[in-house]
């Protein structure tokens, strides 16, 4: 057996810069070796350990989906040690990436229903993710209608534009990008994710809801789905917490009996009912 605190080999293969302020930089990475891919196993919503010799670990959501081919994606962040120092990487350079970890997205739940994605911010990783695989063409015919609402302060601070370009060109998408107010050159819709949310009115039949954003805009947007007819069951969101070790030992992420790196990131609204609240 592998020894979990120990990471695959990976090199940066290719670097994005994702949004006006630089901050958020996209890492496309393979893996040195095809035995770790064939091993790295991996389902939307799973998160990984991203390593940086010397500097330390951070928990990072996919933002590729397994349908995509051998490589992982990952969108950082800029703001501390660790991110700083995997900003000043380069294409070509070698890292570690530990994984997967976590539980996903409940898609044996969501086959034959409709699907809404709500993110907002570059918390739309995981969910970039579940919407490349929720429309890969081996699984498409599984899901119902697939509405997707997705915001950012301003058209330059959105991620995955070219990715973007092309679902807004598809029919089988209900598709509602948002910024927060007017820009010079926006054409799309303005307005907060929860009153873009209210105004697209998903229907609550036979539909699962995945939400995923800042902790203010999920506030907002929960009184939303509750409006709408979304129970707690109905509605899935990604936790976030003080995560270390990434495999339930180290203690830092427990809320109550739960484990957010090892029971989570994934829970339904009516899981985090029964939880104290402490996210």
């Amino acid at each position: 057996m592998k020894n979990p605190y120990l990471p695959y080999p990976v090199r940066i293969d290719k670097i994005v810069i994702e949004t006006e302020d630089r901050n958020l930089k996209s890492f496309k990475f393979v893996f040195l070796n095809a035995e770790d891919r064939k091993a790295f196993n991996y389902t939307p919503g799973q998160f990984a350990q991203l390593s940086v010799t010397g500097k330390g670990e951070i928990p990072i959501g996919i933002a590729s989906s397994p349908t995509e081919g051998d490589h992982l994606l990952f969108t950082v962040n800029k703001m501390g040690l660790v991110t700083t120092a995997l900003h000043n990487m380069s294409e070509g350079d070698i890292m570690g990436v530990r994984g997967p970890l976590g539980n996903s997205y409940p898609f044996d739940a969501m086959k034959g229903k409709d699907i809404v994605i709500i993110g907002g911010g570059y918390a739309f990783t995981t969910l970039r993710s579940t919407m490349v695989y929720l429309l890969d063409q081996k699984n498409r015919a599984d899901f119902g209608k697939i509405t997707l609402i997705y915001g950012a302060r301003t058209p330059g601070m959105l991620l995955y534009k070219e990715t973007l370009e092309e679902w807004s060109k598809r029919d089988d998408i209900n598709y509602n990008v948002t910024v927060d107010r007017e820009a010079p050159g926006w054409k799309g819709i303005v307005g907060f994710v929860p009153a873009v949310t209210e105004k697209v009115a998903p229907s609550s039949t036979n539909s699962i809801a995945i939400i995923c954003g800042p902790p203010i805009m999920i506030k907002f947007t929960l009184p939303v789905m509750t409006k709408l007819g979304f129970t707690p069951e109905q509605t899935v969101t990604s936790l976030e917490n003080r995560m270390k070790c990434g495999i339930g030992i180290c203690g830092r992420c427990n809320v109550g009996p739960e484990y957010v790196c090892k029971d989570g990131p994934v829970f339904t609204m009516a899981q985090l009912k029964e939880m104290p609240q402490e996210y």
